[in-house]
């Protein structure tokens, strides 16, 4: 049971027994697991499934074939949604954040304000992706990196480590970006570039090129 509610003012839904409040709105045809909640306003619909101990509370949406599982939290304005969404473990997606397409949001990973995750992307570990920051097409953003303001990653890059990247900036192409770097201001860091270390990339620099090993911090 959803223990802020009282009896009466909650219900367990017909698809899977799972809790969910008056107040909320559940499809039929969506799942909702039997230890898991939905509550406040928020929409379960479409072919959707929450199971595990995962929450969806506040105004949040979950609907298609969108997946939420394990311990994984959303909530606020939040929408998950599209053929294959998920998110799972212990992640949470909060805000204004849109999770949609094939995205994978999972681990300890927090997707909140205006970001948006989607395409075959992917946000794991306790990386944070912010702000109005987007994660697209099949780039990975992982380990404890930050994404956040009005940064773009996208096609194949990999953000990872302690990596932040903020402002306008992109990452795309087969670019890494890892360590403690930074990437920040307009930059852009594509193609094969990899920026590692604690290296800082930022203004109008554009880094691009075919990766090579080399120390242990720079840009290649």
């Amino acid at each position: 049971m959803i223990s802020s509610l009282k009896p009466e003012e909650q219900h367990q839904h017909i698809n899977g027994g799972g809790w969910v409040a008056n107040t909320a709105s559940v499809s039929d045809t969506a799942y909702v697991g039997p230890n898991a909640q939905v509550y406040g306003e928020a929409r379960v619909f479409g072919n959707a499934l929450v199971c595990g101990n995962a929450q969806v509370y506040g105004n949040a949406w979950v609907y298609g074939k969108a997946r939420v599982l394990g311990n994984a939290r959303v909530y606020g304005n939040a929408q998950v949604y599209g053929l294959n969404a998920q998110v799972y473990g212990k992640a949470w997606v909060f805000g204004n954040a849109l999770v949609y397409g094939n995205a994978l949001v999972y681990g300890r990973a927090l997707v909140c304000g205006s970001a948006q995750v989607f395409g075959n992307a992917w946000v794991s570990g306790q990386s944070w992706v912010c702000g109005n920051a987007q994660v697209s097409e099949d780039a990975q953003v992982r380990g404890n990196a930050h994404v956040y303001c009005d940064a773009r990653v996208y096609s194949a890059a990999r953000v990872s480590g302690n990596a932040r990247v903020c402002g306008n900036a992109q990452v795309y192409g087969h670019a890494l970006v890892y360590g403690y770097a930074l990437v920040c201001g307009s930059a852009q860091v594509f193609g094969n570039a990899c920026v590692f270390g604690n290296v800082m990339v930022y203004g109008n620099d554009i880094v691009s090129g075919p990766r090579t090993g080399r120390g242990s911090g720079g840009v290649l």
